[in-house]
């Protein structure tokens, strides 16, 4: 039990150092208000990626077939996500640090796939792997 203790307490001070370094939320000193400022840098970087996302689906406009994989790609990488980020928070599942953790896992991934999306809307010409 002492070691399950000592794990949770871990990921709640990891999980606080990064909130606390990445988005300003200095002032924040109760789970409430940590989870709340976890949930605000979390629909930010949403806020991101779909304006990302609509940069690439407005260039493969003229690519139905290009534009369909990368809806399919789009939905299949929202599935992982979500279920990454509850394995991720499963080890707090109940607590009042849960929503920290799955929003800090939401919003890693979701800065993640924002870079890569702008990627393929900003690849340079003859980038193989460029589907435009």
């Amino acid at each position: 039990m002492r070691l399950g203790s000592l794990f949770l307490g871990i990921v709640f001070l990891i999980a606080s150092s990064v909130v606390y370094a990445g988005d300003g939320c200095d002032s924040a000193t109760t789970q409430v208000e940590l989870n709340e400022c976890t949930a605000q840098a979390y629909q930010s970087a949403d806020d991101e990626l779909n304006d990302a996302y609509q940069v690439l689906v407005g260039q493969l406009s003229n690519n139905a077939a290009s534009l369909e994989k990368l809806r399919a790609a789009q939905r299949a990488w929202i599935g992982f996500r979500d279920a990454e980020c509850a394995f991720e928070s499963s080890a707090v599942e109940g607590g009042s640090a849960q929503p920290m953790v799955r929003n800090g896992c939401l919003e890693t991934l979701t800065v993640a796939r924002t870079k890569r999306l702008r990627e393929h809307a900003h690849c340079e010409e003859g980038d193989l792997s460029c589907s435009r």
